[in-house]
């Protein structure tokens, strides 16, 4: 494929250059390929861009800084920008409607939950996010929550030829400020809600919010519907921008105008919802939600919500909601003991996210509620003590470890949750704070392990040691005696 054919209005003799492929990463360079020399926060691509010639790159993309290779280089203002736009001109099958939600939690669920219902309905349907691709062939590592868009393009294009026709993926605050979602063809976008989250990466809470904001403001295309949480204190900021867009707003959640949860009454393995939308007298039922938590509800009433502002029927997306299964690492029970106190891991990792966590479990616990939790090293690390507050204040006991120390020191990590819950009891091996939790279930009580969610490694000094929340609370369960799943 000629360059020109990937990026517009390039001189004759620059976009003549045949391109066999493209990639933002030097070790994946091949004949032919044109390599996005892109500055990132830790390293810059031009350092790469002797290597990509050396693997045989046939051009460079790269930002507007002096420099010379020995290859013809495409310089812009933009260069991601124009890297999604290239993505998009090279793999340009996509499955025809496609949502992409972004918000601080609830986007895995959300997108998972939407993929189930387009099942439901005879849909040959797909997801894309944290858990990775998730289409007919099976499941396909992302690597990132939003990867970064040739991988999403080439990605798609893969959905589309099996023939998955609706697509739900997640956008996150870092995909949306480095324009990785563009040149993405979406039909509808939503907004699940926003909280306290990556503020090491965004220089403040109101950059954060405008990235999120971008889904709505430069990615739909007008007349598209815009699914909002009816029940975040950001649904007039995000309703606005919409407008603005020229976007149809369709609200969701408890004071949702176009789908409302009006009664929900947990159950022992799930929760019953009474459902209304619209205005219209009549419009209400009643279904069994096979899920525990209001989040998961919410989350669920969000997926609905999207397939529903798209045209489907509403009691054939309804119908959909009572066949959930469960996201993997969200809210997952692993087992219970001999007692029958069930151990649960979720990927909770933010203060809302823990908060909305521990209230979800609260209604179906009878005795204690436990949480074992720790924070991340290179990230935000002001929510720590507020985290740490959240459980004091919302679990009964609360066992502090490690999650991803990276390259800071745990035990300062610990040191500063504890700062929000002084009588924590602090163990920093995570697989021993994990036992010692299922050591202390009686009768009653649950075990909620937060954090890390479907991860299956622990990141310390740069290195990912193999690590499962899952493999070593089914090891302590069967210590004790007691069951899995």
């Amino acid at each position: 494929m000629k360059l020109s054919a990937l990026v517009p209005d390039l001189a004759p003799d620059l976009g003549s250059v045949e391109i066999a492929g493209i990639t933002a990463d030097s070790r994946k360079v091949k004949p032919g390929f044109l390599f996005a020399a892109l500055q990132g926060v830790a390293k810059d691509g031009r350092d790469y861009i002797d290597t990509a010639i050396k693997a045989g790159a046939a051009a460079v993309l790269t930002d507007d800084r002096a420099g010379e290779w020995g290859v013809p280089a495409v310089k812009a203002p933009e260069p991601r920008l124009v890297l999604a736009r290239a993505a998009a001109a090279f793999f340009p099958l996509q499955p025809g409607i496609i949502a992409a939600v972004t918000g601080t939690n609830g986007k895995s669920s959300t997108v998972d939950f939407l993929r189930q219902v387009w099942a439901s309905m005879g849909r040959k349907s797909a997801s894309m996010g944290t858990l990775g691709a998730i289409g007919p062939s099976g499941v396909m590592d992302l690597g990132h929550t939003t990867p970064d868009p040739v991988a999403i393009h080439e990605t798609l294009a893969n959905l589309a030829r099996e023939g998955v026709t609706h697509a739900a993926m997640e956008a996150s605050s870092h995909g949306l400020s480095q324009y990785r979602l563009h040149g993405v063809k979406l039909a509808a976008g939503a907004f699940t809600n926003l909280t306290q989250d990556h503020l090491d990466y965004h220089k403040d809470f109101d950059d954060y919010r405008r990235a999120k904001m971008k889904l709505f403001s430069e990615l739909l295309p007008a007349g598209a519907p815009a699914i909002v949480n009816a029940d975040s204190p950001e649904l007039e900021a995000f309703e606005a921008v919409a407008r603005e867009a020229r976007l149809k707003t369709f609200t969701v959640g408890w004071r949702g105008r176009d789908l409302r949860i009006s009664e929900a009454l947990p159950r022992g393995t799930g929760q019953d919802l009474v459902i209304q939308w619209g205005g219209g007298a009549g419009n209400e039922r009643k279904i069994h939600l096979p899920l525990i938590g209001e989040f998961q509800a919410l989350n669920a009433l969000c997926a609905a919500g999207i397939a529903m502002a798209l045209g489907d029927d509403v009691h054939a997306v309804l119908d959909g909601l009572t066949n959930l299964k469960g996201v993997h690492g969200r809210l997952e029970l692993v087992g219970q003991t001999l007692a029958k106190a069930p151990v649960f891991v979720d990927y909770a990792h933010t203060p809302d996210g823990l908060n909305v966590l521990l209230r979800a479990a609260r209604p179906h616990v009878r005795g204690k509620l436990i949480v074992v939790f720790g924070c991340g090293g290179d990230r935000d690390s002001t929510k720590r003590p507020i985290m740490g507050d959240v459980a004091r204040r919302l679990a009964d006991e609360v066992i502090v470890t490690d999650d991803n120390p990276r390259s800071e020191d745990p035990v300062l990590i610990r040191a500063a949750i504890r700062k929000g819950a002084p009588d924590a009891s602090e163990i920093g091996d995570r697989a021993a704070a994990i036992n010692e939790g299922v050591r202390r279930l009686k009768a009653g009580d649950a075990l909620l392990i937060a954090g890390k969610g479907h991860e299956t490694g622990q990141i310390v000094k740069g290195v990912t040691i193999p690590f499962s929340d899952f493999d070593v609370a089914r090891e302590a369960l069967k210590d004790v005696g007691g069951a899995i799943g």
